[in-house]
């Protein structure tokens, strides 16, 4: 996680300075600024010499969280101009030039400001101020739960339907395509027939007539393909068998296939447009892989890369799994493979 914190005073970038040092501890990159005409000289603490403008700016896409040691009504008119959607935007956190106060100020949720909040206070001996209604009412938040563990939500507005129907009392229905661990909130359903609910898996379904789709991104696509393949067709290629198998593109965790192909810029391109990592093994490593299934081998490919099945084999080896997801498949000159980690759907709260 990266933050940027930015001050106003020198009492303030005293309080950036060490929030900054506290952060680090926790493993949060930090960057610390002072705006202030005027000498001021604390270690750590960058002077600002552009605009508080095209500060908030690039901030608001280089960092995960912001952190305005001033006045709300400042960091308010700072942030407007580039606020999106709760799905992208930074967590952005307000403490006052005292220290007394740490407001959750946008982001609580999905972009981890309350946490942040939190932990800020923490550090600083400051009141946190969290204003979400299921974190006042001390209800489980849907969308907190799934940014916490890095999940992909498809529907904002059903999470807020849900977060409305647990703040007035009621309960939801949830389901999980993997083992629950850990105590399941009061207000949360795991049997009951309901209207409203959300689900956890990778694979798209309606348990309920109105349903929350929360994927974790566990799935590695192994990939085979001719010398410059292009890219917007292997991305074609990709989404019509996930699509085929019913499996959301979201939870593609990253792309896999044989060392030869490392600098294949199609499969770089496919990986870039994902926003996944693309990893690569030997024709050893893949050798080495064991399966639960036979897997349909090619000896045109073994004479090639001393492999009979690099998208198979890589999406096992990917995925840690002995068993694939979505078989070798061939379309359009391209094998494409998949394989799932195994996954445990935790409850308590990750700090």
């Amino acid at each position: 996680m990266r933050a940027g914190i930015i001050s106003f005073t020198q009492h303030g970038a005293v309080l950036a300075q060490r929030l900054a040092e506290g952060l680090a501890l926790q493993g949060v990159s930090c960057e610390a600024w002072v705006k202030k005409k005027g000498e001021v000289s604390v270690e750590g603490v960058q002077v600002l010499q552009d605009t508080l403008q095209a500060w908030t700016k690039e901030q608001f896409v280089t960092k995960d969280v912001l952190v305005f040691i001033s006045a709300v009504g400042i960091a308010v008119r700072s942030v407007a101009p580039w606020i999106q959607s709760k799905k992208t935007d930074p967590a952005v956190v307000v403490v006052d030039e005292q220290g007394h106060y740490a407001v959750s100020l946008l982001s609580g949720h999905m972009g981890g400001a309350n946490e942040m909040t939190q932990l800020s206070a923490k550090i600083l001996g400051a009141e946190p101020v969290i204003t979400t209604a299921t974190d006042l009412h001390g209800k489980f938040a849907v969308d907190a739960f799934a940014a916490q563990r890095g999940m992909y939500m498809d529907s904002m507005q059903y999470a807020k339907e849900i977060a409305a129907k647990l703040v007035e009392g009621a309960r939801v229905g949830m389901r999980s395509a993997y083992p629950v661990e850990g105590n399941l909130p009061k207000e949360l359903d795991l049997l009951g027939k309901y209207e409203l609910g959300f689900t956890i898996d990778i694979r798209k379904g309606e348990p309920f007539p109105r349903t929350l789709h929360l994927v974790p991104r566990i799935l590695t696509v192994g990939i085979g393909c001719r010398k410059k393949s292009d890219g917007h067709h292997l991305q074609q290629v990709v989404k019509e068998i996930l699509e085929e198998y019913g499996i959301f593109e979201e939870s593609i965790q990253q792309i896999a296939s044989i060392d030869l192909k490392k600098e294949e810029e199609g499969i770089l391109a496919l990986a870039d447009s994902l926003g996944v990592p693309f990893v690569t093994y030997t024709s050893k490593e893949l050798l080495e892989v064991g399966f639960q299934e036979e897997l349909p081998e090619s000896e045109f490919v073994r004479s090639v890369t001393g492999v009979g099945n690099v998208c198979g084999r890589a999406a096992l080896l990917g995925a840690n799994a002995k068993r694939l997801l979505i078989p070798k498949t061939v379309c359009g000159g391209v094998t494409v493979a998949a394989a799932a980690m195994d996954y445990i759907v935790c409850m308590e709260e990750r700090r």
